[in-house]
């Protein structure tokens, strides 16, 4: 998107290539001529000052992100989405003039409760962390903006809710469920499945991004949301009727540890601020599109799910 929409910039980007690090997405731009990879940890002090010093900004996406993983190993999450995030911003800090976004998730602050619809999370909400992804997210954030108070540092935080669209690693919920339906194996389908989260279209969340990056207020947090509240079961229930398969192709599994109720995202601030609005998160229609992506793309989550032994 940026290389399309801005002709002047130019773009590096810094990738361990993790278990979910793939190449192939980067297959159309990855010629470009105002493009540049590079393959390295952000933990890395020397590499990670190198690249920040010739740079104008850092939008800062490198995350653990899996909350089933976090449960199993918290480890690595402290590891880059804490230290990680402190060894850019030290980068940042000895840098000039270099402005930080810090991509966070409206899973720092907590779970809201199913019986009171019209609460939502405000960029005020307290932190009320209840995973180890979470924790670690939520650190970020605080360091983050304890840089800026502190050092006085350019950054601004951005706290979005569930994304969905092409490329999704297919650990994820909906390119997991749409690739099992392909396949005709079953949907795990946590608890009760009344678990309630905000959709937002990848597309508009990386336009809210650049919203955020070019005019956001140093210091300020900005929520963006997809106006796309959805239980747990009726997301599984939209794609099985959108794929033309019944809910016997469901199966209950145990709940997720912690497992946050609800979550719901008010984005005014940005839409007041920075007259961002979602414009591509719509539904089922964005869904739909989702899930056509899928099918057309088979030998891409093919060999990822090969690769990673995910069913």
């Amino acid at each position: 998107m940026l290389l399309e929409h801005r002709p002047d910039w130019s773009l590096v980007n810094l990738d361990s290539l993790t278990y979910s690090g793939n190449l192939e997405n980067l297959a159309d731009v990855s010629a470009h001529a105002r493009y540049s990879f590079h393959k390295g940890d952000i933990n890395n002090r020397e590499l990670v000052n190198r690249l920040v010093q010739q740079s104008d900004c850092v939008v800062h996406f490198a995350a653990e992100s899996h909350v089933d993983r976090s449960i199993s190993d918290p480890r690595p999450f402290i590891e880059t989405n804490v230290l990680g995030t402190q060894t850019l911003l030290e980068a940042v800090r000895r840098a000039t003039n270099v402005r930080f976004v810090n991509v966070s998730t409206d899973e720092v602050y907590g779970s809201l409760p199913l019986e009171e619809p019209d609460l939502k999370f405000t960029e005020s909400s307290p932190i009320h962390a209840n995973s180890p992804y979470a924790a670690s997210k939520a650190a970020a954030d605080l360091l983050a903006l304890s840089y800026h108070q502190t050092f006085a540092i350019d950054v601004v935080v951005t706290r979005c809710s569930n994304n969905f669209g092409a490329y999704q690693f297919p650990e994820k919920v909906i390119p997991l469920f749409v690739t099992n339906l392909i396949d005709s194996h079953k949907l795990p389908l946590y608890g009760d499945g009344k678990n309630v989260r905000d959709w937002l279209h990848v597309d508009d969340h990386c336009e809210a991004i650049l919203a955020v990056l070019e005019r956001g207020r140093s210091g300020e947090i900005y929520n963006i949301g997809g106006n796309n509240e959805r239980s747990n079961l009726e997301l599984t229930t939209t794609i099985l009727e959108i794929m033309g398969r019944g809910p016997d192709m469901i199966e209950p599994v145990a709940d997720r540890l912690g497992h946050d109720r609800r979550y719901a995202i008010d984005a005014s601030k940005i839409r007041r601020e920075l007259g961002w609005s979602p414009s591509r998160s719509s539904w089922p229609t964005a869904l739909e599109a989702t899930i056509q992506w899928y099918i057309d793309n088979d030998s891409w989550w093919r060999r990822i799910k090969a690769r990673n032994c995910i069913m």
